[in-house]
């Protein structure tokens, strides 16, 4: 599956192209597992109906909504949340030229993690729940002392489309995980 960078403006011009709006969510966060390990950050990411890991959201038709309008419907589906998106959140976007005529948009989000926490116990009330949505996942973003639990692992699951690209490069360009730290984690996870 090949895909390119495209630019919103330009994106939304094509014909003959679907557009799919993706959220990455994520809150600041205190806590610690085990009572010793930093949790940092709580990034969520949700188990679709094929298996495979992705981001809320899904298909929005431009002709009856901006990507923003579209993205806070498919998300309030599937989390039972309302949240308003604005341009800002965008992150980028790319085209997906034959078989798919498709343009995927990601956003990122940030939380309180109150806010988080209030996404995470609605999400199992959302009408796609247990259909189109298996359930909201906290990616963990430690290391543990083996070098392989947490971020590593992780990683070793099977995502989406571009998913696994959109969470590293969300985290790397929000600050959310060290450079270092996220090549230590793909060059583990390759194993």
């Amino acid at each position: 599956m090949n895909c390119r960078p495209i630019s919103k403006p330009e994106s939304i011009t094509l014909q003959g192209f679907k557009h799919a709006c993706h959220a990455m969510l994520y809150a600041r966060s205190e806590e610690k597992l085990f009572r010793r390990i930093p949790i940092r950050y709580a990034v969520l990411m949700q188990m679709r109906f094929d298996g495979q890991l992705g981001f809320p959201g899904g298909f929005v038709d431009l002709c009856d909504h901006t990507l923003e309008e579209g993205l806070k419907r498919e998300l309030s589906e599937e989390l039972d949340y309302t949240l308003d998106f604005a341009e800002s959140d965008h992150m980028y976007c790319h085209i997906w030229e034959e078989p798919f005529h498709l343009v995927t948009h990601f956003y990122t989000k940030r939380l309180t993690l109150a806010e988080l926490r209030a996404v995470e116990a609605a999400a199992v009330q959302g009408k796609e729940f247990g259909l189109e949505t298996m359930g909201l996942v906290r990616v963990p973003l430690f290391f543990l002392h083996d070098g392989k639990g947490g971020l590593p692992s992780f990683l070793c699951n099977n995502f989406i489309g571009n998913a696994r690209s959109q969470l590293v490069d969300a985290l790397k360009s929000l600050g959310i995980v060290k450079e270092e730290q996220l090549k230590r984690a793909l060059k583990s996870s390759s194993r």
